[in-house]
This record gives structure tokens, sequence and C-alpha cells, in this order.
């Protein structure tokens, strides 16, 4: 949903209104974000340091609807999304040795996984954002090697 609201604007001030987020959209509760209509989309755009754009608002319900329909045909979101990998986490390549390496924006497998999302109907997202997701929940480790949470990372496998 950050992702979402983020789309033309800065990271900082996305964090900076997280809390207008949580009230606006019911503590992120996408089974309720899904069942909004208009009067939820006018309550929302009312939220004081709410990101007032309707296109956006829209996306995030209508990717709620999509959301709980592949959780409907796979049987959870996590299971669906894990089969990319085998259950398995990929680890970044012997480049990562380097001290002045960087994780990549987006990937193959994150170009897949976007196209297969966008195929499902979610709306305002692509590679980079689907890569930073593949991050943040341990489907790829990037973390260079020195650093120690490569190694615990490493282990986990």
């Amino acid at each position: 949903m950050y992702e979402v609201l983020q789309c033309g604007l800065s990271w900082d001030t996305i964090i900076q209104k997280r809390t207008a987020f949580r009230i606006a959209f019911e503590r992120f509760d996408f089974e309720k974000i899904a069942r909004y209509g208009e009067r939820d989309v006018a309550r929302i755009l009312a939220v004081p340091g709410m990101i007032r754009s309707r296109r956006k608002i829209d996306a995030i319900i209508h990717d709620a609807q999509r959301f709980i329909a592949l959780r409907r045909e796979c049987g959870t979101f996590s299971k669906w999304l894990w089969a990319f990998t085998d259950g398995k986490t990929l680890h970044n390549p012997d480049n990562a040795k380097f001290d002045d390496w960087t994780a990549p924006a987006r990937t193959e497998l994150s170009d897949r996984i976007a196209a297969e999302l966008k195929s499902r109907g979610f709306k305002f997202l692509g590679s980079v954002t689907v890569y930073a997701f593949m991050q943040s929940v341990g489907l790829v480790n990037d973390h260079a090697r020195f650093c120690f949470r490569y190694r615990e990372l490493k282990r986990m496998k």
C-alpha cells in the first residue's frame, strides 16, 4: 500500500504520513479495504495528512480485491510468492563480497512476479516495487557477504 501512495513522491513524505494512512485504511485490514465504496473514499480523502489522490486510493481498494482473489485461488499469498523460489531464499551473487557492491533495483525474477501480478489485475506496481518487497520478506538475501545478516540468513536456507 505504501508503494502505491509513494508513486511520484519521496519516501520521506510517505514515512511522515504513516499515522494518517493507518487511520484512513483502518490499520491496513485488506478485507475491509476490499469492501470500500464511495463513502469510504470520501472519508479517506478527508483524513488530515492523507495523500489526496483518487487514482491511488481506487488502486489500493482494487488491489485489496485482487489480493483476496489470489489468496482464494492459491491458499495464501505467501505460498504463491514463495513458489517462485521453491520456498528458498535466493542469495546474492559472488560480487556481493566487495565493499562497494549495491543490490540491484530489480531482477528477472521480480520482472516475472510483477508481470504475473499485473496479469491478475494489480495496479500501481512494477518490478522495482516487487524487488523491494522480495527483499523485505526475505525472498532474496541482498546483504553483502561481510555483513553479519548475510551469514545469519545464509545459515537459515
